[in-house]
C-alpha cells in the first residue's frame, strides 16, 4: 500500500533543446528520445535534491530502474525547438516512485507519460524499500 497516495508534489521544470541527433528522417524528434528527455529530467530532479545516484549504488547498494511506462505522443517536436519537461512525483510506495511527466513546447503539450521506477538492491536485483533518508528528502517537497 503506498505511503503517499494521490498527492502531487510541486513539479520541476527541465529545459531541453532539440538537436539534429534527436530527430528522425522526417525531421521530428524520434519517439524514443522523448523517454530520454524524461529520464534526464527525473535524474536532474533527484540531483537538485542532493541525491547522487552513483553514491546511492556505491554506499547503499540501491539503484532505480524503470518498471513501467505509459506514454502518449500528442504532437511532434522539431529541430531547434525549446522544450520543457515537467516532472511531478505523484505517488510513493514502499519500494517505488510514480512520476507524471509532460513535455511542452510553449503552451502546447507534445508528450505525456506516467513512469513508475522501482528501488532495487543492486546486489540481489530485487525490489527493496526506499531508504528513510531518501523518503524524507522526497516527502519534503510535498
Amino acid at each position: 500500500m503506498p505511503l503517499i497516495h494521490n498527492t502531487s508534489f510541486d513539479p520541476s521544470v527541465w529545459p531541453v533543446r532539440v538537436y539534429y541527433e534527436d530527430t528522425d528522417a522526417g525531421g521530428v524528434v524520434y519517439y524514443a528520445n522523448y523517454l530520454r528527455f524524461c529520464e534526464r529530467a527525473r535524474t536532474e530532479r533527484l540531483r537538485a535534491l542532493g541525491i547522487d545516484q552513483r553514491a546511492l549504488a556505491a554506499e547503499h547498494g540501491i539503484v532505480f530502474v524503470v518498471r513501467r511506462v505509459e506514454a502518449d505522443y500528442l504532437r511532434g517536436a522539431e529541430l531547434d525547438d525549446a522544450l520543457q519537461v515537467i516532472t511531478r512525483v505523484i505517488d510513493m510506495g514502499a519500494a517505488s516512485l510514480k512520476f507524471d511527466q509532460q513535455i511542452l513546447r510553449g503552451e502546447a503539450l507534445l508528450f505525456s507519460a506516467s513512469v513508475t521506477i522501482a528501488c532495487v538492491d543492486s546486489r540481489r536485483w530485487r525490489a527493496t524499500r526506499i531508504p528513510e533518508f531518501l523518503r524524507t528528502l522526497l516527502e519534503s517537497e510535498a
